[in-house]
């Protein structure tokens, strides 16, 4: 029983902060069809900026339950300037290009983030322990959790229900829906399609730099984050169906729980469960389980 809700809380906990990033990857992909490699860029970017603010202010002998309020300012205003800068300065120019070649453009804004990122801070680990061990831990059937990630996993929640929310019970989230379904039909209606993409885009940078800046406390920020984990995020729109954030959300929680599983059962198998998972999905349902049905011109 324990190994089963040691199981069971791991794959919530690793699928928690994998859905705050995917959704803000898959947010883009379902309103301007562009699969944004640049993506885990966005969410080092979060990481490196969270840790070494929290640096900052708790060398200044600030309390450290405000370091929480810095690890949030910081995806908000440095996830908004990247995204800002990287579709205004870049993507804009490129819009009505074929699927493949956005990819490739978007894989060359990584690379390039990537040198930003060690010409900023360097090629040494940071590393900001303090609030994650601030809230202490709890016990769960004998098994000592932090309750840092019980956070986390509130966090996630109330992400996928402001994205629900935005989406669905607001106007400009059904505005929004018309430029998912047709843009050319929602440009002749009068809505404003180039600033519909603008705030999607920075929308979902924010989330991207939002999960590396919630998740630096637990691990140690250092080079190649970005890469590692689009890998994982690109794992987990493609097993949910591209572009639908509800696919994003059951497909953080099926690659968590079975890489919690391969963890505890026979950890060498970590990787590749992940990607087995993936092949099986994509073998039977190649649009993904939940994929947002795309209307058929004749």
């Amino acid at each position: 029983m324990k190994l089963v809700i040691a199981m069971l809380m791991d794959g919530v906990i690793y699928a928690s902060w994998l859905f705050v990033i995917a959704a803000g990857l898959t947010l883009i992909y379902g309103v301007m069809k562009i699969l944004n490699m640049a993506h885990g860029s966005f969410y080092a970017i979060g990481a490196y900026s969270g840790a070494s603010l929290v640096g900052i202010y708790l060398a200044g002998g600030n309390p450290v339950w405000g370091s929480y309020l810095v690890l949030l300012g910081a995806a908000l205003v440095i996830g908004a300037l990247v995204g800002l800068m990287a579709e205004r300065g870049l993507l804009r120019f490129m819009y009505g290009r074929d699927e493949v070649v956005m990819i490739l453009v978007t894989y060359g804004l990584l690379l390039i983030l990537e040198d930003v990122i060690k010409l900023i801070w360097g090629v040494e680990a940071y590393s900001t322990y303090q609030p994650y061990t601030l809230l202490g831990r709890s016990k769960i059937a004998g098994l000592s959790f932090a309750n840092y990630d019980f956070v986390l996993i509130g966090v996630s929640l109330l992400v996928g229900f402001l994205l629900w929310w935005g989406l669905n019970r607001t106007r400009s989230g059904k505005l929004l829906q018309v430029v998912i379904h047709d843009r050319n039909t929602a440009s002749t209606q009068g809505i404003n399609v180039t600033r519909m993409f603008t705030v999607t885009f920075v929308i979902g940078a924010v989330l991207g730099a939002l999960a590396g800046a919630l998740t630096a406390p637990g691990i140690s920020v250092m080079p190649g984050l970005g890469v590692e984990v689009i890998v994982l995020a690109f794992a987990v729109v493609v097993i949910g169906g591209l572009g639908s954030v509800g696919g994003a959300l059951v497909g953080a929680l099926i690659v968590g729980l079975a890489r919690a599983a391969a963890v505890h059962i026979y950890p060498d198998a970590e990787l590749f469960v992940i990607y087995g998972v993936m092949a099986l999905v994509l073998a039977f349902r190649p649009q993904g389980l939940f994929a947002i049905a795309s209307a058929r011109k004749i």
